[in-house]
């Protein structure tokens, strides 16, 4: 079994191995151009480890790839058992279709609003918590790539509507939901609240097709996540994204009520 680093650790070496080159943050501030106060907030736990600072670190400690290795260890690592078969699915898709009728989708969270959610959700640790934001907001790189998959997703307007967080929280996470939206391969669509009833409200699905035109599905349970591809299951949940987004408003109209949403939480 692989040996996997907790955060703790990992902090504890990034202050050792810069100790040990008699580097204080402040010489390690002008080398990797972040704040003195930014590394010690890193160091001490107080600001979340990232890649960009990690891949800066070794780059300049010249360590191979030692630190970025390790977080990606823990990355992989945070991800529960049931949910890596998608996670792979996920990162090969060229288009996603995601519908939620309760939240944000984990591609479009911001750090706070996925904290947040965590938190709300089965008791974990501080260090879980950390390690599993961790591992959402490295899934959010497909988005990144050169090439990004075409994705479409259709929330409940209630999604924005309930509070996650604090209300800073979800002004953050109207204004980020917002600036996606307005990239050439993203769609983001709302359903009003006042749409009557309508089946989409069972539960939320996401429809991937891969390159080779496979296609695969993902449903959610209040205990894990499965990947669907049956023929049958498949056409089932096409017909029923076609009932959602057609209660969906379109682009322009959806980006209006989302800078709605975002005014009534300040």
């Amino acid at each position: 079994m692989v040996d996997v680093p907790t955060l703790g650790f990992l902090r504890d070496q990034l202050r050792r191995a810069r100790k040990t080159r008699g580097l204080s943050q402040e010489d390690l501030s002008r080398m990797i151009n972040y704040a003195p106060s930014s590394i010690s907030a890193i160091e001490t736990g107080q600001n979340q480890l990232s890649a960009d600072y990690l891949a800066r670190f070794d780059k300049v400690l010249e360590t191979g790839g030692l630190f970025v290795g390790m977080l990606e260890l823990i990355r992989l690592h945070a991800e529960p058992d049931w949910f890596r078969p998608w996670g792979e699915i996920e990162r090969e898709a060229v288009s996603l279709r995601w519908y939620d009728p309760a939240v944000v989708p984990g591609l479009l969270q911001t750090e706070a609003y996925a904290r947040a959610m965590l938190r709300a959700g089965p008791p974990l640790t501080n260090e879980q918590v950390e390690k599993r934001v961790l591992a959402r907001m490295a899934r959010q790189q497909v988005l990144s790539r050169d090439e990004p998959p075409q994705l479409i997703a259709i929330l409940d307007e209630l999604a924005l509507r309930r509070q996650v967080g604090d209300r800073a929280t979800m002004v953050e996470q109207c204004e980020h939901l917002r600036a996606l939206a307005d990239r050439p391969f993203v769609q983001v669509r709302i359903i009003p609240a006042a749409t009557p009833w309508y089946i989409g409200l069972h539960g939320p699905f996401v429809l991937a097709r891969l390159a080779d035109g496979t296609k695969v599905a993902h449903l959610d349970n209040q205990l894990r996540g499965h990947t669907v591809d049956s023929p049958n299951d498949l056409a089932a949940l096409g017909r029923r994204w076609e009932t959602v987004a057609g209660e969906a408003l379109p682009r322009r109209q959806t980006a209006r009520l989302i800078e709605e949403v975002a005014k009534s939480w300040t």
